[in-house]
């Protein structure tokens, strides 16, 4: 997809994907900047988003962006302004060719007793984005496939589109 500055902004126009994990320390953050920044050095516009209140991960999203990176946070916020706050930041100061949107801790921790209420699953959903989960399997093996098979059937609404394997000590390893 590709946004058409003739038309509307739309989050149906916008390409966007999230970054998440099963928890903090998986290397999300360095994922994700480190998307940002590999695909603004391909020539492209790439907008930065953090979920939730963080004001370091943003500002990591801004060095790798060269744009303002912003926070995508329902319970500061409201869930009805998670999209216009997504396409106020693509299209500022000037339309982005694709958002990255870093989760914040876990994929399903949100708000506490407030059943994922937050979450970057909830944000994820709000946004209509496909998810792409970093895993750390430097202290595991085959439990890591169970993990994985664990978060993409909790919650059949979120789009679980792929796996980046982090931290594998061994080629071997990693398969």
């Amino acid at each position: 997809m590709v946004i058409d500055s003739q038309s509307p902004p739309s989050v149906t126009h916008l390409p966007r994907l999230v970054i998440a994990a099963p928890g903090s320390g998986h290397g999300k953050t360095t994922v994700a900047t480190g998307l940002m920044g590999a695909v603004r050095a391909s020539g492209m516009t790439v907008a930065g988003f953090k979920v939730g209140p963080d004001y370091i991960d943003p500002g990591y999203h801004t060095l790798a962006t060269g744009r303002p990176g912003r926070n995508l946070d329902p319970y500061l916020c409201g869930e009805d302004l998670m999209a216009p706050l997504l396409l106020h930041g693509a299209q500022t100061p000037d339309p982005a060719d694709i958002a990255v949107i870093e989760g914040v801790m876990g994929l399903f921790d949100g708000q506490i007793g407030g059943n994922g209420f937050a979450s970057t699953a909830h944000v994820a959903g709000l946004v209509d984005a496909p998810v792409i989960l970093v895993l750390d399997i430097s202290h595991t093996s085959r439990t890591a496939a169970a993990i994985v098979h664990g978060l993409n059937t909790f919650d059949p609404s979120v789009r679980l589109s792929g796996v980046i394997i982090n931290k594998a000590g061994t080629e071997r390893h990693a398969r």
